[in-house]
């Protein structure tokens, strides 16, 4: 079977963000007190990213509907999309955002996790066509990019752990931007990627961690895929993963069993298994027929995995349909 994005799914993905995004409790928030004053309920701290749990899966709900409205625009969902958008997207309320980076100890708030998905939001702003919506983020996203470039220029090692802190995933999430945008940060995120990761080689693939939503190797490897050149990815790619025909490293290959899905932590291995197939359809474009179809194969089996877990316990509810959409896109 072969699993693809068609309109009823789309539209079952946006019907579990709207029942989120605006879920104000339960909550986790990130924030340093310098004071009893500062405890604030998450409306009040964050006057458009208060739901789904916590900031940076609010901010990638977000994204989720304006990208299901501009792929289905004929959805009866993109109208309850579109009021949403117009009634949150709108300056005061990003000033509202904007106000809490001013607060003392904010340098590494949502770093660089949450900046790449609002980065990423920023995109599908400007590519659904309302200036409005554009127009209200744009302070926002303009803070977060200085401050991604502030960070990579200042940041000696990469951070290649399969979690929020992973530096790679914020830089692939934060191109959808610049690619539209022609952001200074590109051309830093082009430096660094190849200063980071040109040279790896012979990926051994001691993965998954116990709570990990990422594929270190394989969001790394799907980043150069956007960075280099398709003859200069492929020779990158059989050196990064040599022993690719064989199926080994056998664990980038193997989904990840979930044990429990209402643990938080160990619900983010769906995470990782549609955030692999979104890697492997990725990258699939730019290898040999055999390699490709293999790489396709395995997109599959972890789809299969994860796919029909979206939903269910909230613990994964209020995220995993975004990476199911990336899985289901497959665009590099």
């Amino acid at each position: 079977m072969t699993h693809v994005l068609t309109a009823d799914v789309a539209a079952r993905f946006a019907e579990i963000a709207l029942g989120h995004v605006t879920r104000e409790y339960p909550h986790k928030l990130d924030q340093v007190l310098e004071g009893p004053e500062d405890l604030l309920g998450p409306r009040a701290l964050h006057p458009i990213f208060f739901g789904s749990f916590d900031w940076h899966s609010c901010v990638h709900g977000y994204w989720l509907l304006l990208r299901v409205r501009r792929l289905f625009p004929d959805l009866p969902v993109a109208r309850r999309i579109e009021e949403l958008a117009d009634e949150m997207l709108v300056p005061d309320k990003v000033a509202g955002e904007l106000a809490y980076l001013d607060r003392a100890y904010t340098g590494g708030f949502e770093r660089p996790y949450g900046w790449g998905w609002l980065l990423a939001l920023h995109a599908e702003a400007i590519l659904s066509g309302r200036r409005r919506w554009d127009d209200a983020l744009t302070p926002l996203a303009s803070a977060f990019a200085d401050r991604f470039i502030a960070y990579l220029e200042k940041l000696t090692y990469p951070i290649r752990v399969g979690t929020h802190f992973n530096t790679a995933f914020a830089m692939r999430m934060t191109l959808d931007l610049t690619s539209l945008a022609g952001h200074d940060l590109e051309a830093v995120i082009g430096e660094r990627a190849r200063a980071w990761y040109g040279e790896d080689r012979a990926y051994q693939g001691w993965e998954p961690g116990g709570d990990e939503f990422l594929s270190g190797g394989l969001i790394e490897a799907l980043l150069m895929r956007r960075i280099l050149p398709d003859e200069e990815f492929r020779a990158w790619f059989d050196a990064f993963l040599p022993d690719l025909a064989a199926g080994e490293p056998r664990t980038l290959f193997t989904p990840a069993t979930v044990s429990d899905r209402s643990d938080g932590k160990i619900a983010h291995l769906d995470g990782l298994n549609l955030s692999r197939a979104w890697c492997w359809r990725g990258i699939a474009g730019a290898l040999a027929p055999e390699m490709a179809a293999l790489a396709a194969d395995t997109a599959e089996a972890h789809l299969a995995a994860s796919l029909p877990h979206v939903a269910g316990d909230y613990m994964g509810e209020h995220w995993l349909a975004t990476f199911a959409l990336l899985a289901l896109e497959g665009v590099p």
